[in-house]
């Protein structure tokens, strides 16, 4: 995936020594079909063209203190990404009349402590707290995706990305906490709820990278070939069959590795929120 050197993110804050660190390689509903097609209503266009980010992102000077000075080129992909992703959506719901509330993004090392959902240590993976609007993401866990797991390559990471973006834009339609509702109405169906809640993050994440297939940086295409083959590779290594193959699926809360590939492609090949039904 090809991004912008130098790039810098206001939305992006480092914790423990992970500022410092590159990384050695190039998350988280029946009767969420009905609700999810109801608020996705408001996103039914498409996305805009060009890494223009405006208010979403910030020019590779920064204007965020936590981001002055160089950084590894791995910290810079990631920043990249992160507000590519978060660009499309603002762009689309600014299409469509709505405001976007930005998440920010958080880089840690080892362990941290978040605003309303505890403290986290990298054994969690990356995750999204929707009490504060923010993703949270262990460098570590980048690097056992692809030597645990065997997702390699830079749209791997982006798609790890992208899914928790799809947290975050779940919270701010109401998705989520609509699903919480049924979850709480509905205990025995709570780890259903969950993994459609999780499909359909990663179907977002394919609706972003069918954007990002067409955008462009300085007349150069984003997706290179093979990235998206890394982000089918990507899902499918966090599938719960694959990350606990002991345990059935009656246990699992995020969805095996040929649902979350499906729910990707679908997003990808639609490019389109309204068939994110997951249920």
């Amino acid at each position: 995936m090809r991004y912008t050197r130098g790039y810098r993110s206001k939305n992006t804050e480092y914790r423990g020594s992970a500022r410092g660190k590159g990384l050695a390689i190039g998350g988280g509903a029946g009767g969420l079909g009905i609700i999810g097609i109801i608020l996705l209503l408001l996103l039914s266009g498409g996305g805009g063209g060009g890494i223009d980010f405006g208010s979403i992102g910030a020019a590779a000077t920064g204007t965020d203190s936590s981001n002055q000075g160089e950084l590894p080129p791995r910290n810079e992909f990631l920043e990249f990404s992160f507000d590519h992703v978060q660009f499309f959506w603002d762009d689309l719901f600014t299409q469509n009349g709505v405001d976007y509330p930005p998440a920010r993004f958080v880089i840690f090392d080892a362990a941290v402590s978040t605003g309303g959902c505890g403290q986290a240590s990298a054994a969690v993976g990356p995750f999204y707290c929707p009490a504060d609007s923010k993703v949270y993401l262990d460098q570590a866990f980048l690097a056992e995706l692809q030597n645990r797991f065997g997702a390699a390559g830079d749209f791997a990471q982006a798609y790890v990305i992208a899914h928790e973006i799809g947290h975050h834009v779940q919270n701010v339609t109401g998705i989520s906490a609509d699903v919480r509702r049924l979850q709480q109405e509905n205990p025995g169906r709570q780890n259903e709820l969950s993994v459609a809640l999780e499909l359909q993050a990663d179907c977002l994440a394919g609706v972003w990278a069918n954007f990002a297939a067409t955008d462009t940086i300085e007349g150069l295409p984003v997706v290179e070939p093979g990235d998206i083959e890394e982000g089918l590779r990507a899902a499918a290594a966090v599938g719960d069959d694959r990350i606990n193959p002991g345990a059935g699926p009656e246990s699992w809360t995020h969805g095996s590795a040929e649902a979350r590939m499906r729910w990707f492609r679908t997003g990808f090949e639609t490019g389109n929120p309204q068939e994110c039904d997951s249920a």
